[in-house]
């Protein structure tokens, strides 16, 4: 049976998750990033969907999503739709805080992964030292805090770039899609809203027990932290490898996706060789 791309939802009693669910075949499931949707993967869910069921997910809080009300995990999230589609083991893509979630739920609900694809990211316990990383992240901070979202998305917008570049270098259409998506996520909170996410703990120490392949794809460009940390993961995983997408930043997906796609296309290809 091959399924259409409109969105679906799946709802519980406290919670609301939008999904699109494309394609037939073997699962793959694609986790955005930190204050953006599913939209993020629109060059990729077509594309890997002609030989895969593609669940492109909207993390709670985020897109069309409900926001929680309640303590939750998204690992758990992702649990619940994979188990009520009867979907599993699934590969998971995740860039930044998807794939953050990608390696929770391989450390959580080892039963549904297959195979995990990060990018951008170590695990969902971060260690950000670089000061271009941490400058960035202390002003969108302190901008949200001031409720000033056009200086929030300013300085969002420094991760698009990376440390090496300015707006000038990057493609307007890829910026104007990142913060598109990132005030609509924005858009859905309030500044005294209770933040009712359930961390993951330990997650460095027990990711050395994650066996299933892990490649990470990080962008050429992206902070040296970020990269950092997914090579981190890939030597701590039993088997891990790493791979880069030159002349991106943090979203490599976004910026060159022929060339990300081909990457991930080939570590399907060989998951199922």
């Amino acid at each position: 049976m091959t399924h259409t791309s409109e969105t679906q939802t799946f709802a519980t009693e406290d919670r609301r998750l939008a999904y699109r669910d494309e394609g037939a075949g073997p699962p793959l499931v694609l986790l955005h990033g930190g204050f953006l949707d599913h939209h993020m993967w629109d060059d990729q869910t077509p594309v890997f969907a002609r030989t895969h069921r593609v669940i492109a997910l909207d993390a709670r809080g985020h897109g069309a999503s409900s926001n929680a009300t309640r303590p939750f995990r998204h690992t758990d999230d992702l649990a619940a739709i994979l188990r009520h589609l009867r979907l599993g083991p699934a590969v998971l893509v995740g860039l930044s805080m998807g794939g953050a979630i990608a390696v929770d739920t391989a450390l959580e609900h080892p039963d549904l992964v297959r195979a995990l694809v990060v990018s951008g990211v170590g695990t969902s316990e971060p260690d950000f030292r670089d000061p271009w990383t941490t400058a960035v992240s202390s002003s969108y901070w302190h901008a949200l805090g001031a409720g000033d979202i056009d200086a929030f998305l300013d300085a969002f917008s420094q991760f698009t770039y990376g440390p090496e570049r300015t707006a000038e270098d990057v493609d307007p259409e890829v910026e104007r899609r990142v913060r598109e998506m990132a005030r609509g996520t924005i858009g859905k909170h309030t500044r005294d809203e209770p933040d009712w996410s359930v961390p993951v703990t330990d997650t460095w120490a027990r990711a050395a027990k994650i066996e299933v392949p892990v490649l990470a794809v990080n962008g050429g460009i992206d902070s040296v932290d970020h990269i950092g940390m997914a090579e981190r993961l890939v030597r701590t995983v039993g088997n891990g490898r790493t791979t880069v997408v030159e002349g991106t930043a943090h979203y490599p997906n976004m910026e060159r996706p022929d060339a990300f796609n081909a990457i991930v296309g080939d570590f399907l290809r060989s998951l199922h060789s």
